[in-house]
């Protein structure tokens, strides 16, 4: 199968899917206005009393607001209520700063402190539309604080309540330095009053202690010193205090922190920082080890203090540590454990189930402990993390923290903000999303607040479960087809064993021989065209898979889906599709909606349609002249200077190079590039089924860049290059340089060969000369013709003039 149509059909079936996910209003199938605002945020309701078509069943009214709107039905008529909030109670939080002195302290009750805002808000949900809220906190400084100091008194505890004994004073001397409003308490506890947890004989009960030791009876719990301010009296009551034992290893604390969290009146808990200071060197019991002793009754929960002294340890089991984290939650009791290293990993799983506690090391005889209350309360208050109380059935809750040094978390990690110093605020939003409507459609409460803390904010939620036409309703309406239904919001809602738009017919006889009879168009053998049901005689159009897909007609004989298409769209994106015939937006024609009536896209620079040089049609130029392509009739493939024209993009484009490379992406863009090896590749002018016209230009290396230049039949430009410009071959150095030294080296032989050949001939000419001069040589051959005779002779002129007289 050709790829192309495979791409296609995965589109196509891609399309109708996401449709038929993503309009869930066409989905729910809602007979009246209430089911469809509940079906989702984006549905409406028509109640245009002739808004539905022939077939169409009354859900037809439900849809997306805007695809109501494009199916004729007008935004007055369009039930789609939203919800809302509104912000009760929105105190300020507390800007309140710890003083020292005294008489210069404001007096702020501990209720009087604010610390988150807002703290009633009122929000009208409807059925999946989220409401979001801001939530400020602000940790209030110098905000009071109570503390309960809770010890196991068993034996192997005897050193480290000595050094408690001095507790008081040196603590109350430390957290003044964090608040001026600080109250200690202490209770103790060791263990369940029955075997085999303890020895129930007599002088055991008396002295659990072995040897010469002096120990207390064995208890479960007793609170010792209520909350109080007065640390010196702290001192003295647990100077008090003897150590007490037991048999086995794991201590009841458990037992203890269950009655110090729901006996808030007996401890004396104020709506302040609780905080509960666990001290052991041993591990605890929890629910079913009671079992040990013969108790099988549930941990209550409830208080049970008389005199001080729990009195049921012996009747309930240890409660779990569910239970536990419940409770402490409740009484917004953040929990600090104060044990030694031994069970320092039990104690750090155990932190992990109990949100707002902390685990510190004990040393062997509890001299760190101040150092360890102080660094766990700095741990604890520099962490907030919300809680809600449980939802109502189909409400979410979604939380997004804007934390300190612009740090935002979403998802369970939205709840929380760390590394709060105190003073410090921080921002909470809060989105609440309902989905459908309570059974009752009743308000309902939920509370919001952060871990370990009384302030809360109460969330009253109001649910939109109806529309605003359902209170016009007429009961027994003569538009029911006389009063079998109450007319509402444009259509009938039928009374029981009714059916039909119009409720006009009996749930009894809905099908008869005669009804189906006007249910055939002309006579046929189809009833409602195959497309629908025959229900009170009348077609009612069945639903397609894909809900964006309808049938209509008298008999269902009509759709909205089998239209022409164009561009794989529905009467081309620019139509509806009424009964297998396209009806056009307006500046569109054609069968399939394809044909556009708009000439702007047809205008040349020059304000001319098609340049003058062709016609407009469906929004596309047609040339009249052939040498001119382009949407516009403007381009000249293959007129003169267009290779130059576009030879600096080509460069650019194919090899990076030229006077365009560094603006090639902005200014090259306007064509389709196509390489090729070699210029045999290149498309050839006179095979082609558009104009080529065939280039050849010199780059700024001196190379020959070969291409074509054309417009295809989709008028879209084309450009063919050869992948490697033609450049001149650069010379060969060697057979130069041979050539050069060869050449002077002949030349030189030659003006040697030259020099010598001329004295040859000069030689010759002196020789001949020579030779001339010698022939014609007068003096004797055998006389040196050169040679002078060193003799002078000299005659004396009266030499012969004197012989002649004689």
């Amino acid at each position: 199968m050709d790829l192309k149509l495979i791409l296609m059909t995965f589109l196509v079936f891609y399309d109708c899917n996401a449709q038929k996910e993503g309009n869930e209003c066409v989905s729910a199938s809602a007979r009246y206005c209430g089911q469809c605002i509940q079906a989702g945020a984006k549905c409406g309701w028509c109640t245009d009393p002739d808004f539905l078509k022939q077939g169409e069943t009354v859900s037809a009214r439900c849809d997306e607001v805007e695809s109501l709107k494009k199916r004729g039905c007008v935004e007055t008529l369009i039930e789609s209520p939203h919800g809302g909030q509104k912000v009760d109670r929105n105190k300020a939080v507390t800007n309140r700063k710890k003083v020292t002195d005294p008489n210069r302290r404001e007096k702020l009750k501990p209720e009087e402190i604010t610390q988150i805002q807002p703290q009633k808000i009122t929000l009208t949900l409807r059925s999946g539309e989220p409401q979001t809220f801001p939530l400020k906190f602000k940790r209030a400084e110098d905000y009071p604080i109570d503390l309960y100091y809770l010890m196991d008194l068993s034996f192997s505890m005897k050193d480290d309540l000595e050094n408690v004994k001095n507790l008081g004073t040196s603590l109350m001397l430390e957290m003044s330095k964090i608040t001026s409003d600080f109250k200690i308490g202490f209770g103790s506890f060791v263990e369940k009053t029955v075997m085999p947890y303890i020895s129930t004989t007599p002088a055991k009960l008396l002295n659990p202690c072995t040897g010469d030791q002096n120990c207390t009876s064995p208890f479960s719990y007793k609170n010792v010193l209520n909350l109080t301010s007065d640390g010196q009296r702290f001192n003295t009551l647990v100077g008090q205090q003897q150590i007490s034992g037991n048999l086995d290893s794991p201590e009841g604390g458990f037992d203890a922190i269950m009655q110090v969290a729901v006996c808030g009146k007996q401890i004396g808990w104020r709506n302040v920082t609780r905080l509960l200071v666990f001290s052991t060197d041993a591990g605890f019991h929890f629910a079913g080890d009671g079992k040990l002793g013969g108790i099988v009754l549930p941990n209550d929960g409830k208080c049970h203090l008389e005199n001080n002294v729990y009195t049921m340890s012996h009747y309930y089991d240890y409660p779990s540590i569910a239970h536990l984290v419940q409770k402490l939650s409740d009484n917004n009791i953040q929990t600090i454990f104060a044990v030694t290293e031994e069970f320092q990993p039990v104690y750090q799983e155990l932190k992990n189930l109990i949100p707002k506690s902390a685990v510190g090391t004990l040393s062997a005889n509890s001299s760190n402990v101040i150092n360890l209350i102080i660094n766990a309360y700095n741990s604890l208050s520099s962490e907030v993390i919300l809680e809600n109380s449980k939802l109502p059935e189909g409400v979410t809750i979604a939380y997004k923290s804007l934390c300190k040094n612009g740090v935002v978390n979403e998802g369970e990690k939205g709840r929380k903000c760390s590394n709060i110093s105190i003073g410090d605020e921080v921002l909470f939003n809060i989105s609440i999303t309902s989905t459908g409507c309570p059974k009752k459609g009743e308000s309902e409460t939920i509370k919001i607040k952060p871990l370990g803390f009384t302030e809360e904010l109460e969330v009253v939620l109001n649910f939109i479960c109806e529309c605003e036409c359902h209170k016009y309703g007429v009961k027994n309406s003569p538009n029911c087809h006389f009063g079998n239904g109450t007319y509402e919001c444009g259509a009938c809602k039928c009374n029981d064993n009714r059916v039909g738009r119009n409720c006009e017919c009996s749930s009894n006889d809905v099908a008869t021989e005669d009804m189906d009879r006007t249910c055939r168009k002309d006579n046929g053998t189809d009833i409602c065209s195959n497309n629908g049901d025959c229900v009170c005689g009348t077609c009612e159009c069945k639903k397609r898979d894909n809900p964006e897909e309808r049938y209509s007609g008298q008999y269902c004989e009509c759709d909205n889906f089998n239209c022409d298409r164009s561009g794989n769209k529905l009467c081309g994106g620019h139509g509806r599709c009424e009964c297998r015939v396209c009806v056009c937006d307006p500046m569109w024609t054609g069968s399939a909606c394809d044909c556009s009536l708009d000439t702007r896209s047809c205008m040349a620079s020059n304000k001319q349609l098609c340049n003058g040089r062709g016609t407009c049609e469906c929004g596309t130029c047609k040339c009249t002249d052939p040498k001119f392509q382009g949407p516009t009739c403007e381009t000249c493939p293959t007129c003169p200077g267009v290779c130059h024209e576009h030879k600096d993009c080509v460069e650019c484009r194919a090899f990076g190079t030229g006077e365009k490379k560094d603006e090639c992406k902005e200014k090259c863009d306007y064509f389709k590039m196509i390489k090729v090896k070699d210029r045999s590749q290149l498309p050839q002018p006179n095979t082609a089924p558009y104009p080529i016209m065939p280039c050849k230009e010199r780059d700024a290396n001196d190379c020959w860049i070969s291409y074509t230049y054309a417009i295809n039949n989709d008028t879209e430009t084309e450009v063919h290059v050869v992948e490697k410009p033609d450049c001149p071959s650069g010379p060969d150095i060697i057979p130069i340089v041979v050539g050069v030294v060869a050449g002077i080296v002949l030349i030189g032989l030659a003006l040697l060969l030259i020099w010598k050949l001329l004295m040859i001939i000069h030689d010759r000419r002196e020789f001949a000369k020579f030779e001339k001069e010698k022939m014609n040589a007068k003096w004797d051959t055998q006389e040196n013709p050169i040679y002078k005779s060193p003799i002078n002779q000299f005659q004396n002129p009266n030499y012969g003039r004197k012989a002649a007289v004689l």
